[in-house]
């Protein structure tokens, strides 16, 4: 009996060790699993914060795709005033190109008739010339006379003139000069009489001091009378 029991015994002390192990051996697993758990959940939050990134850069994308849209829109839209203004400034030089060349239209004419006019007053200048070296112009003979006169006489008048402005010119600085002189002694005067009222206001001032010192001396000469003091002395 007694060998019985111990084999009983052994069986179950093997039967508990076997269920130990394969608690042991779950146990393993079951850590296994866990940390390829949280492998994959540490993986997941990865890929969720990756996910959030990608939406962001999406966003960021999405917003500077509408921002290049916009600067598109603008430049095409100052292209096209940049081509009207290239338009508007190719009619213009087409229409200055036209005046320019009917200016120079004009300019051509204008310098052929004053051509004309030089070549037609050179002409007449020389027929003139050769007309008073002829003497054919008595008339104009005459008008030179006459003008050469009338030079003489204004060279007279003008040097007489010129004598009168001097002559006066020297009346006035003499009147100026007298003016001076007699500003300079009306001014001298001045100076004098400030000095003798100064010096009369000095007087009056010494009087009023010497006669405010007089009546001084006489109040006090006059209040000054022998008494008697409270002690019994006589005071002066």
């Amino acid at each position: 009996m007694k060998e019985t029991r111990e084999l009983e015994d052994c069986e179950r002390m093997d039967d508990s060790r076997a269920i130990l192990c394969q608690i042991s051996s779950l146990k393993v697993m079951l850590d296994k699993a866990n940390e390829e758990i949280e492998d994959n959940i540490q993986t997941t939050r990865e890929i969720e914060s990756e996910i959030v990134k990608c939406s962001e850069i999406e966003n960021g994308l999405g917003m500077k795709e509408s921002e290049l849209t916009k600067m598109i829109c603008i430049a095409e839209f100052e292209m096209n005033e940049l081509i009207q203004v290239a338009v508007i400034a190719r009619t213009s030089v087409e229409f200055l190109e036209k005046e320019l060349s009917c200016l120079r239209m004009n300019r051509d004419e204008v310098l052929k008739r004053i051509d004309d006019r030089r070549e037609r007053f050179i002409r007449l200048c020389r027929n003139f010339q050769r007309d008073i070296v002829k003497g054919e112009n008595e008339e104009l003979w005459t008008l030179l006379s006459e003008k050469k006169v009338l030079e003489n006489e204004r060279h007279i008048l003008n040097r007489n003139n010129n004598a009168l402005r001097n002559s006066m010119s020297a009346f006035v600085e003499e009147i100026l000069e007298e003016l001076h002189s007699s500003n300079s002694a009306l001014h001298v005067d001045i100076q004098s009489g400030n000095l003798e009222n100064e010096k009369l206001l000095e007087d009056i001032d010494d009087l009023k001091i010497s006669i405010l010192s007089t009546s001084s001396f006489d109040n006090n000469h006059g209040t000054a009378h022998p008494h008697t003091s409270s002690g019994g002395f006589r005071t002066f």
